[in-house]
């Protein structure tokens, strides 16, 4: 047993390091390229703040790669030039760096305040004090290294891009799988009438936002590099459609937990509920499996969409000759509510959802 353990764990970190190969080859290539044209190209003796600055802006993520290597250069260039100026009048020591310091970060801050530059100001003011006080290259120099690695790691970016749609699509899945487990859930602690699973599942509800943040900046970080990126121009049609089901399933997620909330409350409350609202919910829940199936096909996404429309047929025909109770009438509404977010993620406008489920 603990063998096999041991190869799952063995497995999941090569495919960790299988999805992470490119970013690293990336930021390896950029740190090398940089170096070369500071030291050999530029002429500059050990510039280190180029291969810093060309993993940095790169990193592993994609999102705000642009506006990263902007804070990495103001950054190193506030705390280099505080610690030449003041350095080379007070020395070099424990408070002359504590004064350093302070300052470059609190320029930093008054300048933009930004996490990465002002992390950046504070440690390019402690190796300038530490490290290479002055009078052994010019602060000027410093500066220009870091420019170098941001504007090489955005090449590098450019010509060997990652494909911007893969997390995306990562964080979509993620995203309905989820969305399809709140669903099916609620609709088997209404059908055993079990207030506890209706808490759980309107727990996992509640705890969705991080994979709703997490497919966001997937997606800022998709559009960036079909900016930079020439290869992947043509992808951005399709990040489009992928933001407008963000959007849909981010809506869908929230009526999700008003929906389990009321769930919860009528099994409290020992309120009845009709037996085919949590078949409404199942037959809910394997519909947006169904949309998740098609995120790696092109096209519009249409195969998804009549099993969301026989939903809305049964919820019709449930509520004929029916006089639903007030918990009843939220579930239903509720139901409706996800079926439109759903409709339109497949790729209708708001408009054409509503007539198709009134057709």
């Amino acid at each position: 047993m603990t063998g096999r353990r041991l190869r799952a764990q063995l497995r999941a970190r090569g495919r960790r390091v299988a999805v992470s190969a490119l970013p690293i080859l990336q930021c390896a290539v950029a740190a090398g390229l940089a170096w070369f044209v500071a030291s050999d190209l530029v002429g500059h003796a050990r510039p280190f703040f180029a291969p810093i600055a060309a993993v940095i802006s790169l990193g592993l993520s994609l999102t705000s790669r642009l506006r990263r290597v902007a804070e990495l250069v103001v950054g190193v260039s506030v705390g280099v030039l505080v610690g030449d100026l003041l350095i080379s009048q007070i020395g070099s020591g424990a408070w002359q760096i504590t004064v350093v310091v302070a300052l470059a970060m609190a320029l930093a801050v008054f300048t933009d305040g930004a996490t990465l530059l002002v992390a950046q100001a504070g440690s390019s003011a402690v190796l300038v004090a530490t490290l290479l006080p002055p009078g052994d290259a010019g602060g000027l120099d410093r500066c220009v290294d870091a420019l170098i690695g941001g504007v090489i790691g955005v090449v590098v970016a450019a010509l060997i891009p990652t494909d911007p749609l893969r997390p995306v699509q990562r964080g979509s899945r993620a995203l309905l799988d989820e969305l399809a487990a709140v669903l099916a859930r609620t609709g088997d602690a209404l059908r055993e009438r079990d207030p506890s699973a209706a808490a759980a599942a309107l727990q996992r509800a509640r705890e969705s936002q991080p994979l709703i943040d997490e497919l966001r900046s997937a997606l800022r970080g998709g559009h960036e590099v079909t900016t930079v990126a020439p290869l992947y121009r043509r992808r951005r049609q399709q990040l489009g459609r992928f933001a407008e089901l963000a959007e849909r399933a981010d809506y869908a997620m929230r009526n999700a937990r008003v929906l389990a909330r009321r769930t919860y409350q009528a099994l409290c409350d020992d309120e009845p509920a009709a037996p085919e609202l949590a078949d409404a919910l199942g037959e809910l829940a394997a519909a947006v499996g169904t949309l998740t199936a098609e995120l790696g096909r092109e096209g519009d996404r249409a195969r998804a969409r009549e099993p969301v429309l026989d939903v809305v047929r049964h919820a019709v025909v449930l509520s004929e000759g029916w006089v639903p109770g007030p918990s009843e009438q939220v579930i239903v509404a509720q139901l409706r509510s996800i079926a439109l977010d759903l409709l339109q993620a497949t790729g209708l406008t708001r408009s054409e959802a509503l007539a198709a489920m009134r057709s």
